[in-house]
């Protein structure tokens, strides 16, 4: 039965600090080019037949190391717009807005080019691309990946799943890592979720960068 491979990109520099990371085109850190090559063997045993790709260069990069061809860029795979609160930390925010909380509360208004995104923004891209994703699916037909940003395949796989956008928060996703989503007796599940070979194998990793967004 295919499934929906689910790929965030390996580490950068904003992802370690815990900066929001959306629009800011930041390159993979030396960390995060090991992180992606070890998606290699991730994945060896997957017949990708296509891969939809972020625009960013963290995203199209991830996916040039973990040795997907088939790609695609996907406009609606970019990361969340955070307006006003792009390269701020969660922690920052708090100083002002101490319950401030992103799922529920959005961001603040930022420029033109990048106005921010509310949950429920982000939930219509992420149901664009798997309205995209169920046309080119089909038993037997090989599995499709996703290689993009936290945020943005944490309200995906809400969508998938039939939930509301801001049940994204609960589903915490690392850098480097694979997931997928599938069916059990015709429902939506998660069949595998942050999966990556041990950091000795991936140089080490100084952080679990798990809270970093992007």
């Amino acid at each position: 039965m295919s499934e929906l491979i689910l790929i965030r990109h390996g580490e950068t520099a904003w992802t370690l600090s815990g900066q929001h990371t959306g629009h800011t085109d930041l390159p993979l850190t030396a960390h995060g080019e090991d992180q992606a090559r070890a998606l290699v063997p991730l994945l060896a045993d997957r017949r990708i037949a296509l891969a939809l790709v972020s625009p960013y260069q963290r995203a199209r990069r991830t996916a040039e190391l973990a040795g997907l061809t088939s790609t695609r860029v996907t406009d609606d795979l970019r990361e969340w717009d955070y307006g006003g609160y792009e390269g701020l930390t969660t922690a920052e925010i708090h100083r002002t807005l101490p319950q401030w909380d992103m799922w529920t509360d959005g961001v603040a208004p930022g420029p033109a080019e990048h106005p921010g995104e509310s949950a429920f923004d982000v939930g219509e891209r992420a149901d664009r691309v798997l309205a995209e994703v169920r046309e080119a699916l089909s038993p037997g037909g090989g599995d499709i990946a996703l290689v993009a940003h936290s945020h943005v395949l944490r309200v995906l796989t809400a969508r998938y799943l039939g939930l509301a956008p801001a049940a994204g928060a609960l589903f915490q996703l690392a850098t480097g890592t694979v997931s997928s989503l599938g069916t059990e007796h015709g429902r939506p599940v998660i069949t595998g979720w942050n999966l990556a070979l041990p950091a000795r194998f991936t140089d080490a990793a100084t952080s679990p960068d798990l809270a970093g967004t992007g």
